[in-house]
């Protein structure tokens, strides 16, 4: 039997203090994404002028945990009226996660003797996705008008 730190919570051979802590780091490194650290790329220098990157960071994160127990209450002799039912403890647990973390380039400013200005970083990607659902919304509503005016 595994030897629990004193004062460790324990349910269903699940160490609870364990799995919350273990849960805390995981959320502590998703949150460090949100950092302002991360948003804003180091000074970069070239004579007078100075760049700063910044990027868009999103951070998804799920996770869930479960335990069960059970206990029957017939007596050796007796018998069950339902599969399942019977002298016994039972038991069970378990939890999972995942998450992902996406980050994207979205402007450069840059610091100069004439000024500080804002470059935006185009997303060719989400540019040529907004025309395709845009040329698709166009189509739909000229091949609605065609059809002419509904008659009910």
């Amino acid at each position: 039997m595994d030897k629990q730190p004193e004062g460790a919570v324990k349910t269903a051979g699940i160490n609870l203090d364990r799995t919350f802590d273990d849960v805390n780091a995981t959320m502590d490194k998703f949150l460090e994404v949100a950092s302002v650290n991360r948003v804003y790329g180091a000074p970069i220098e070239v004579g007078d002028v100075k760049i700063i990157p910044s990027a868009e960071n999103l951070a998804i994160l799920g996770y869930g945990v479960g335990a069960g127990f059970g206990s029957g209450n017939l007596e050796a002799n007796e018998e069950a009226d339902k599969p399942g039912e019977g002298i016994g403890e039972g038991g069970g647990g378990g939890g999972g996660g995942g998450g992902k973390i996406l980050s994207r380039p979205v402007a450069v400013i840059i610091a100069s003797p004439e000024g500080v200005r804002v470059e935006p970083v185009a997303d060719r990607t989400k540019v040529i996705m907004a025309a395709i659902t845009a040329a698709g919304f166009v189509a739909g509503m000229f091949l609605r008008m065609s059809r002419g005016p509904k008659s009910f």
